[in-house]
């Protein structure tokens, strides 16, 4: 069996505040984990066809202590636990929190891989230079990623993206260093296999990044998240997103901006699971039966 771990529901801890979302605050609450990893494994293995139990070591480790009331220090102390779980051979997979924590998390990957490819699905492009005159936010962290040479920009996709913004430019910038932008509404109606086909091509066999932002999707099916927006994605074609980028060198991923406090019928949490678990089943090396 290929000694290749994965993490799933670590960070928990470290990433449990939304600290800086600008709209709705709330918790990632244990249960996010608790109540349905332990039983989504075999159900989603017969879903996805694959069997990511049988291919690897897999295990939660832990959480990141962090202190809230200094996201600079904040993100340094992730940056140097995540260094920590690459070097050792693993891939992390992690929960968030605010999508602050993914520059912190690149930056370790950085460390190791060089600059890598997103795919990134999120109703927002958190490319703004700042927020609140903060350089260090949950609109920001892929800005500071291209900055400092986390990401290759000519391999980064962003899927999803609408709602409200700042100016009329607020992608601009975005594509300015070659990202690829797909708004939502070029999404309404449509497979978004089609759409995967050409990610794969456009990403080759260099590392690549998975980072989902659950208000991608529609906030019918995940009301639970600070900053929702109308007009989103379907959990078919997040589910689309996932399973398309299977073959793709997959050497990370997360999942943000789940707030359970804000959906008391828990369907944003399944939700969350579920897309973490197909994330899973797409790592290099998973057995598909």
């Amino acid at each position: 069996m290929q000694q290749v771990r994965s993490l799933y529901g670590s960070c928990m801890k470290a990433l449990i505040q939304n600290t800086s979302v600008s709209f709705m605050l709330g918790n990632v609450v244990a249960y996010y984990t608790k109540c349905y990893w332990s039983e989504k494994p075999n159900e989603l293995t017969r879903k996805a066809g694959a069997s990511p139990f049988d291919s690897f070591q897999i295990a939660d480790v832990g959480d990141v202590n962090i202190n809230l009331y200094n996201l600079p220090k904040a993100c340094e102390d992730i940056r140097k636990h995540f260094l920590k779980i690459i070097n050792t051979g693993c891939i992390p997979l992690a929960l968030g929190g605010d999508h602050t924590m993914t520059y912190p998390i690149l930056q370790a990957i950085k460390e190791k891989h060089g600059p890598v490819g997103m795919v990134h699905i999120d109703a927002h492009s958190d490319t703004n230079d700042l927020m609140l005159g903060e350089k260090i936010a949950h609109g920001t962290p892929f800005r500071r990623a291209i900055e400092e040479g986390c990401l290759d920009g000519k391999r980064v996709i962003q899927i999803g993206l609408r709602g409200s913004g700042y100016s009329t430019s607020d992608y601009d910038w975005a594509k300015q260093q070659g990202f690829r932008c797909v708004q939502a509404h070029e999404c309404w109606h449509k497979s978004l296999t089609p759409l995967m086909e050409e990610v794969r091509q456009m990403m080759g066999d260099k590392p690549v990044y998975i980072s989902f932002d659950i208000d991608g999707l529609d906030p019918c099916y995940a009301p639970g998240t600070g900053t929702p927006e109308v007009g989103g994605l379907t959990v078919i074609q997040g589910l689309e997103i996932l399973r398309g980028c299977r073959g793709l060198n997959v050497i990370g991923g997360d999942l943000v901006e789940v707030s359970p406090p804000y959906d008391t019928t828990g369907t944003t949490a399944l939700v969350g699971a579920n897309m973490l678990f197909e994330m899973l089943c797409v790592l290099p090396g998973v057995i598909y039966k």
